[in-house]
């Protein structure tokens, strides 16, 4: 029996000869492959700049520091995300403010960040970073008055949106373009869309944090012009979250082939909308936005348990012994022991009630069709429903 694991990386035969013709060029670190790829990722998202880095937490953590959010400074953030969204705040002395999320969605609406907003208690709002959770988009021009409002930047986590799509004011966008938001960070991890096996990028509009987010990435080094060749200057500190020139080789090669991983994903979202529609109200897929057409990066399914008479632990545990993986995504973030010693317990029932029914089923591009439908049926059979 195949095992089908919630997520997958995609690597195929040029991937390897691709990272292997990078293994015996001259440059394994910083070389001609990294502008490359930034050129190559800027076009299909549409952003005049993008900055590749070593990671998605780092994207997030260069795009404060070019920001220059200060310590004492606030940061909203929604709860249902990864730790990086907040911890990024945090590693720049910021303090976070932790938005509630739409129950059905898991994103972060006006609603929760006009409330969050009310929380901050007359402190300066650097930052908002609204999540495209899953893939699909948030409320962006909603958002962004409430945040221009509010003297705060918008900085999009869009670690899960690679490709996806949007469409405000019947204008087609794609996430990260910098029509919305100051910048936007983008994750490589082997189970997003595409994979430089860790990897992470940058996009912007404004050339100024473009060049901030460079030199930050490199320790902070800046060569002025006209300067002796080898000369560099570090006006300011930055940190080592260079991408590899091999690592971008294989991110040249996935960009390839994006356009075929996004249709895959699309497709195979379809079938599921299909093959779980039987199963409802015990089991619905989390709601998309009208505005959104993502290339969801997790199929998250919203589960009763309570309804079903069986733990979410139980459903899981039975779900793999039939070979199926599945993950949740994710524990509200100010639930962390480290977030609750420092703000106190929260009140967000949104948050809660998403994490109480989400469970993220099998999706990666190499699924069969028919993995769906045999997805679909083991979860009727966990859950005591007829296939």
């Amino acid at each position: 029996m195949r095992f089908l694991p919630y997520g997958r990386q995609t690597i195929e035969d040029d991937d390897v000869a691709a990272v292997t013709a990078a293994l015996r060029d001259d440059f394994l670190t910083t070389g001609p492959k990294v502008e490359a790829f930034e050129a190559a990722f800027a076009e299909f998202v549409g952003a005049r700049h993008a900055v590749a880095c070593a990671n998605g937490t780092a994207a997030l953590h260069l795009a404060m520091l070019a920001l220059g959010v200060k310590e004492g400074e606030v940061c909203i953030v929604p709860a249902i995300t990864f730790l990086a969204t907040a911890n990024c705040a945090r590693y720049v002395g910021a303090e976070v403010v932790f938005a509630d999320v739409d129950p059905a969605s898991g994103l972060m609406t006006p609603d929760t960040l006009q409330e969050a907003l009310g929380r901050c208690g007359g402190r300066k709002v650097a930052a908002v970073l609204p999540v495209h959770l899953r893939g699909d988009i948030a409320d962006l021009p909603a958002l962004r008055a409430l945040a221009d409002s509010s003297g705060a930047a918008l900085v999009e986590d869009a670690c899960h949106a690679v490709g996806s799509a949007m469409v405000f004011d019947n204008q087609p966008a794609r996430a990260g373009d910098g029509r919305w938001g100051a910048m936007a960070a983008f994750s490589f991890h082997p189970v997003k869309t595409l994979t430089t096996a860790e990897g992470g990028m940058v996009t912007t509009a404004d050339p100024a944090l473009a060049a901030r987010l460079r030199a930050l990435r490199s320790h902070g080094m800046v060569r002025p012009e006209g300067a002796e060749p080898w000369w560099y200057e570090m006006p300011e500190i930055g940190f080592n979250y260079r991408l590899p020139d091999v690592l971008c080789a294989l991110g040249l090669s996935q960009m390839a082939k994006l356009p075929r991983f996004i249709e895959r994903r699309r497709s195979l979202a379809r079938r599921y909308e299909a093959a779980l529609a039987p199963l409802a109200p015990l089991v619905r897929i989390a709601e998309r936005p009208v505005w959104s057409d993502p290339a969801l990066h997790l199929m998250v399914a919203l589960i009763d348990f309570a309804a079903a008479g069986r733990s979410r632990a139980e459903v899981m545990e039975a779900l793999r012994v039939k070979g199926i993986g599945t993950q949740v995504h994710y524990i509200p973030v100010h639930r962390q022991p480290y977030y609750r010693a420092r703000y106190g317990a929260l009140e967000l029932p949104g948050a809660e009630a998403w994490y109480d029914r989400c469970l993220s089923l099998p999706l990666y591009p190499a699924m069969e069709d028919t993995d769906v439908g045999r997805v679909a049926r083991a979860l009727a059979e966990v859950l005591g429903l007829k296939p």
